[in-house]
């Protein structure tokens, strides 16, 4: 079965909107696992606009299922990353004018930098995994320099504007499933994913974890975190 991984940082967006302690995604991860989350995922970025270091060392103590911590190639975070030892460390670009990751890393232009973060994180037992666009080039480079799990940055196949281009984007990231295996990678997607759009990628070969976060914490203003989860993880084959 496809393991579902709830991001809680837009819990997290609202309580920094008004500066208090409220929403908590600790809070929030716990209710995302009662609803059947397999795992938390949250992104501390360097501008801390949502996730602080205290919400990632509460969720490494309290939640039940396993950490994901999205992070760019930023020293202090990765000191902070080596210190708290989540389950998994997924590697991400960021950029601090953007709302929301904009696409995927740039593994080609980057392995210089990656590959001794990648040993070093492996080394003191945490996952790699790079968030990566569905091209075949950046996935042969993500297998070179020793990843274990890719994340396929579905967010143009969720943006496609008609059936003929949502067709093309979900041919590339099929193809990208297909070549990361062959590369001996597993593999993991996520970004814009939502109850109407999910169920396609779910089935593809190879899958087995989505991050998914707008989306549910949408869902969850009309029917509750725990109804929201369990409605999404429902629909994972």
């Amino acid at each position: 079965m496809v393991k579902l991984g709830v991001n809680v940082d837009h819990v997290a967006t609202v309580r920094q909107a008004r500066g208090i302690s409220e929403p908590d995604p600790v809070a929030a991860a716990f209710l995302a696992e009662l609803g059947g989350a397999d795992g938390i995922t949250v992104h501390l970025r360097e501008d801390r606009r949502h996730i602080q270091e205290r919400d990632v060392r509460l969720l490494k103590e309290t939640i039940k299922t396993r950490l994901n911590l999205e992070l760019a190639l930023a020293p202090e975070i990765l000191d902070f990353a080596l210190e708290i030892k989540p389950y998994a460390a997924t590697f991400v670009p960021e950029k601090r004018e953007e709302l929301t990751t904009e696409g995927g890393l740039d593994v080609i232009g980057h392995q210089t930098k990656l590959r001794p973060v990648i040993k070093k994180f492996q080394a003191a037992g945490i996952v790699v995994s790079l968030f990566i666009d569905p091209n075949l080039d950046q996935i042969e480079a993500a297998a070179a320099i020793g990843a274990q799990f890719i994340e396929i940055h579905t967010g143009r196949y969720c943006d496609a504007k008609n059936e003929d281009e949502l067709k093309k984007e979900f041919s590339l990231i099929d193809h990208a499933c297909i070549t990361a295996s062959n590369y001996g990678l597993r593999i993991n997607a996520g970004h814009g994913l939502n109850y109407r759009n999910v169920v396609p990628v779910a089935k593809l070969p190879g899958i087995e974890e989505l991050n998914i976060g707008h989306s549910i914490i949408g869902h969850a203003v009309y029917v509750g975190l725990e109804r929201a989860v369990r409605e999404m993880k429902a629909l994972l084959p």
